[in-house]
């Protein structure tokens, strides 16, 4: 890749597959394809804001990992992807029935057997590394296998090295393992991490704290000295500590199209402000903005423009006369 690197990204990309909205899985004759992922979300989502994001991970060579990276160059992402032969491994895929009240919506998941599941090290190229600022990875890549988990703790290791600031979304799933053995896996990852973004769900009940917002980030950097630690709230917005200070941060009213990718908006628009040179309370405005808007976009990833973030930002909207 010729040019500087902003953001080094590291995860699974799945093909999100979904009927037309209000049909269902088992009747449809059609279904929207769609590439997602915690991490490519957050490089596509910064992106597109301004910031230069290589996303690391391995796929097959084969269609349908070849149509995961084209969608992510559309967007400006670079795929520093390790190729593997369509035997050894498969793209997973998930399943997505949006429903409505009193029906929830549905995610089946499909990703036994992906080629992410045995991603090594050595199979990766963190040649970005050398002029990047910054490295991101969530909870999700180490739920999928030993190896996937093993690499993750390698590279935020490498970032270190490197001198680039490490962030870790939490991002649990339960559909991946179960709150305890999560939990263990994180703490072991969270001394190679400086930025921890964590919803303040699973800061209750993956990672066993109490009281509010402000009494979870506290307890969070005080015991792992994570340098900033952003707890979101959902409807009630997020709350960020660093060196001892409190920034709050409300939600961006907005019309709900499609929730999903929701958090790694979140991210992305924080990440990509702060590469922009934004302190905190800045990037948690873009965050906000970025968040908001995706949920008026259908698929994962938050296909918006810098102009909007700054027109929500301003308190701006409407129209685009």
């Amino acid at each position: 890749m010729v040019g500087v690197t902003d953001l080094v990204t590291f995860g699974e990309t799945m093909l999100r597959l979904s009927p037309p909205r209000g049909e269902r899985l088992e009747t449809a004759d059609s279904l929207d394809v769609q590439a997602g992922g915690a991490e490519s979300n957050v490089a596509v989502g910064a992106a597109r804001l301004g910031a230069d994001a290589v996303w690391l991970s391995k796929l097959p060579d084969s269609p349908p990992g070849r149509r995961v990276t084209s969608e992510l160059r559309s967007h400006g992402v670079e795929p520093a992807v390790a190729w593997t032969d369509p035997d050894a491994g498969r793209v997973g895929t998930y399943y997505l029935e949006r429903g409505a009240a009193p029906r929830g919506s549905n995610v089946v998941y499909d990703r036994a057997g992906a080629a992410i599941t045995t991603v090594t090290p050595a199979d990766l190229s963190t040649a970005s590394f050398a002029d990047a600022t910054r490295f991101h990875t969530t909870g999700i890549t180490p739920a999928l296998s030993d190896r996937a988990a093993e690499t993750t703790r390698a590279l935020l290791r490498e970032a270190s090295d490197a001198g680039l600031t490490r962030s870790f979304d939490l991002n649990y799933r339960a559909k991946l393992w179960e709150p305890a053995t999560a939990r263990a896996a994180y703490e072991e990852l969270f001394e190679h991490v400086d930025t921890l973004f964590v919803p303040r769900r699973d800061a209750r009940e993956v990672l066993g704290r109490e009281g509010d917002a402000v009494a979870m980030a506290h307890g969070l950097a005080s015991e792992f000295g994570f340098e900033t630690v952003v707890v979101t709230r959902g409807a009630e917005g997020a709350v960020a500590l660093r060196d001892g200070e409190v920034y709050e941060q409300s939600v961006f009213d907005a019309e709900t199209l499609d929730a999903i990718g929701t958090g790694d908006a979140f991210v992305a628009g924080y990440l990509a402000k702060r590469i922009d040179g934004g302190d905190l309370s800045a990037a948690l405005e873009w965050a906000a903005a970025t968040a908001a808007l995706k949920r008026t976009v259908a698929g994962d990833v938050a296909v918006v423009t810098r102009t909007e973030v700054e027109a929500v930002v301003a308190g701006g909207g409407g129209i685009d006369r």
